[in-house]
């Protein structure tokens, strides 16, 4: 029997410019420039083949003998263990599990149920900002709850709400890895969460204008622009600014403004009562609308959340166009006596648990319609209008 186990640690470190055989046909290469290199021989069909084990920086001795017995048992049969091991090597490229491909495949996966195909919410901006940088050559197999938690540090206090958009896409794809088959640890983004602690950074609200100083603010809106009739029925309708910039003709239904789902942050359609005021500037809009959208930019497309923002910029005002929405509920809850979910309603908020939710099928409209009514007199003449929508019963 050949011998084998020829050489020792110590050896592999000292020894001078040549070859050494270990035994087996494992051989240790050391260069003229100091630097060292594993091979195995075999012989394959009358051939002999040196198959190249890794540097001595990279390998050690023991790990070269384990390389060794595994190639040489694919020798034993019949195979070339070089060309098994470049099968091996595109096999494993094909069937990349790297936390980059997972993710990206998670991410095709679920643009059918994201608004826009998840560009327009940049669905995997988090990730492929902050994640996919640390993490994204790391098998999903192998990641844990501290690699995680390093990918997120840098940006758990400084950047809180992207950390915890981050770490939620993080859940997903490895419940979407899990649902492949591999064997991964689904609980490593909680655990992750555990780890990283409570973010230092404090909440920061949109900026909004106190209610009481809308009616003013709605007036000075008077020049008939794109941009003025465009923050006067955001007001008047307390929607998100997308809606209003990209409301087309199609989705107006008499008194009633129908947002399609698609359109909504809550994936569900979205009906908004529509008050006299409010059907004034959308008729007047209309004049000057493009191919159907009643918002149109100067050049192409609508006009940008930007825009509008601006224009409270150069008034000098900290508040800015979504903050209407907290104007508007702020409104509702010291002026009104409105039930909480009417409220909510007006502004497309789920209220309730899962089962109440499925069991009441209304949206309020008409109730709904009476509370923008009386909002619209109080926006347009600073006064209510009629008596104050109140009561569960009203």
């Amino acid at each position: 029997m050949a011998a084998k186990n020829k050489l020792t640690v110590m050896q592999v470190k000292s020894l001078p410019a040549g070859k050494y055989a270990d035994g087996m046909g494992l051989w240790f290469h050391r260069r003229k420039d100091g630097g060292g290199q594993w091979f195995l021989r075999v012989t394959i069909h009358g051939q002999r083949r040196e198959m190249g084990l890794g540097s001595m920086d990279a390998v050690g001795l023991k790990e070269a003998r384990e390389a060794a017995n595994r190639w040489r048992a694919i020798a034993r049969k019949g195979m070339d263990p070089i060309k098994e091991r470049d099968r091996l090597r595109r096999k494993a490229a094909r069937e990349d599990h790297s936390f980059a491909t997972i993710a990206r495949q998670t991410f095709e996966t679920k643009k059918a149920e994201l608004k826009g195909d998840g560009k327009a919410g940049r669905w995997f901006s988090p990730l492929e900002l902050h994640v996919v940088p640390r993490i994204g050559r790391t098998p999903v197999e192998e990641i844990d709850q501290r690699d995680i938690k390093n990918a997120l540090l840098p940006i758990w206090d400084s950047k809180g709400e992207t950390a915890r958009k981050a770490l939620g896409r993080i859940r997903i794809v490895l419940r979407h890895a899990a649902a492949m088959g591999l064997d991964v640890d689904i609980q490593a983004a909680d655990k992750a969460r555990e780890l990283l602690g409570k973010s230092r950074q404090k909440s920061k609200h949109v900026p909004a204008l106190p209610w009481a100083e809308v009616p003013s603010f709605y007036e000075t809106l008077s020049d008939g622009t794109t941009t003025h009739l465009a923050l006067r029925l955001l007001i008047l309708t307390a929607v998100r600014s997308a809606n209003v910039r990209f409301l087309h003709l199609s989705e107006v239904e008499g008194d009633t403004w129908i947002i399609p789902s698609e359109k909504t942050k809550a994936g569900r359609e979205h009906r908004v009562p529509l008050s006299n005021a409010a059907q004034n500037v959308i008729a007047t809009a209309a004049e000057t609308s493009r191919d159907g959208y009643l918002f149109p930019s100067v050049r192409r497309g609508v006009i940008s959340d930007a825009t509008m923002s601006r224009l409270m910029e150069r008034r000098n005002l900290r508040a800015r166009p979504h903050g209407f929405r907290s104007s508007f509920r702020t409104w509702c809850a010291e002026v009104t006596d409105v039930p909480r979910e009417i409220a909510e309603m007006a502004l497309a908020h789920s209220v309730g648990t899962k089962v109440e939710l499925a069991y009441r099928r209304t949206d309020y409209l008409e109730r709904r319609r009476a509370l923008m009514d009386q909002w619209a007199s109080f926006v347009t003449t600073n006064e209510p209008s009629g008596p104050p929508v109140s009561g569960a019963n009203a």
